[in-house]
């Protein structure tokens, strides 16, 4: 859509330890990322720490950008810029901050902020996994195009993004959530306590003849420790991963049941799908049953694994088959299947975020033209 947009938009990837500005043009990186610390818990410092990187980025630039984009975790005021509580990784939001008109202050500039989960799949939708799966479906000979992408972040948190006909789903009060939807291991807890990292790590230590065990602080030596790269204990460590699976596949079937679109998942944890995705996929594909004793499928649409070369020939072409259109004696082909299908990040989270941060403030600088 933007792909040879000669304007630049600063862009940030506003994360709970760091800070990573940069800048986009025509859905690419202009200038090398600069990194400094957060500081979550100093509302001055964390103001000044906005203002350096983003004027760090603006001195590098030959033009001047047409606006600042960039994504947080969690809900907020997102198109006034406002953060009318505190987020669980920035408590020094507590009591309220007006961010976006403080940087438009400062810069001079368009400032457009959005949740990380909704913006990263939104740079999916518009330069990642869905257009390259439509283009894997033609390239095979199918005829079906997806237009819905769901997306779920599986890292230090768990979010949910929604992206419909290359429009980004915001919703009313900028709080569309899935962390806090019920949990596969009980009604009231919270999904996310057991699709987030920190639930790799619980399960890990729950489960582990391992003395090291409480030292892991990264889902990514629980994989090397799964895949035998690194010293512990194997058994323990894809136990922790199959539970994560069955939680987030417990999660990601109700809204895959509710939103009808391809999947997609980001985010640090996401990366270990070969040890997690057996278990969601299970999950997802469970029968459900109903008082009087038939079973339908817990989700109505069969999903299928596009990572998995066989499974994605099946999705491809479907089931088809010829129907009689009533008293013309004339014939038609259909597809009788609903499909879905579960696919990881093409872009990186990252990435993805930036391009959708990028996308964004375009397209509400031209409506507004």
């Amino acid at each position: 859509m933007y792909n040879n947009d000669p304007r630049t938009v600063i862009t940030l990837d506003a994360g709970g330890t760091h800070f990573r500005f940069s800048a986009m043009r025509g859905c690419e990186a202009v200038t090398d990322t600069f990194e400094i610390p957060t500081h979550p818990n100093d509302l001055p410092q964390l103001l000044e720490d906005l203002r350096i990187g983003f004027q760090h980025i603006i001195d590098q630039l030959p033009e001047r950008p047409v606006a600042i984009s960039f994504a947080f975790p969690g809900p907020a005021d997102y198109p006034n810029g406002v953060f009318p509580d505190r987020l669980s990784n920035f408590p020094c939001f507590e009591g309220g901050v007006a961010l976006g008109a403080y940087l438009e202050e400062q810069f001079g500039l368009p400032v457009f902020i959005n949740n990380d989960a909704d913006l990263f799949t939104y740079g999916e939708a518009l330069a990642g996994a869905l257009p390259a799966l439509n283009e894997r479906i033609r390239n095979a000979g199918g005829v079906k195009e997806y237009r819905n992408l769901i997306g779920f972040i599986l890292g230090t948190g768990f979010g949910i993004g929604i992206t419909t006909h290359n429009q980004m789903y915001v919703g009313d009060n900028c709080c569309s959530e899935i962390y806090c939807s019920p949990s596969k291991w009980g009604q009231e807890l919270i999904a996310e306590d057991g699709v987030a990292l920190r639930a790799v790590l619980r399960h890990y230590r729950e489960l582990a003849n391992d003395p090291k065990a409480a030292q892991y602080t990264d889902s990514y030596d629980i994989y090397r420790i799964a895949d035998g790269t690194l010293n512990g204990d194997q058994e323990a460590a894809r136990k922790a991963f199959d539970r994560f699976g069955e939680a987030a596949g417990y999660a990601i079937a109700q809204a895959a049941c509710m939103l009808d679109g391809i999947i997609v998942l980001g985010g640090g944890v996401s990366k270990a799908a070969k040890f997690y995705m057996p278990a969601l996929l299970r999950e997802i594909r469970i029968d459900m049953h109903t008082l009087d004793g038939r079973t339908m499928p817990r989700v109505p649409s069969y999903v299928y694994n596009l990572e998995d070369p066989q499974e994605f020939e099946q999705f491809v072409h479907g089931q088809t088959k010829e129907i009689e259109i009533y008293g013309t004696g004339r014939r038609m082909r259909i597809d009788t299947q609903r499909r879905l299908g579960i696919t990881l990040s093409q872009l990186g989270t990252s990435r993805a975020t930036n391009i959708g941060a990028y996308c964004f403030a375009l397209h509400a600088l031209d409506a507004k033209m």
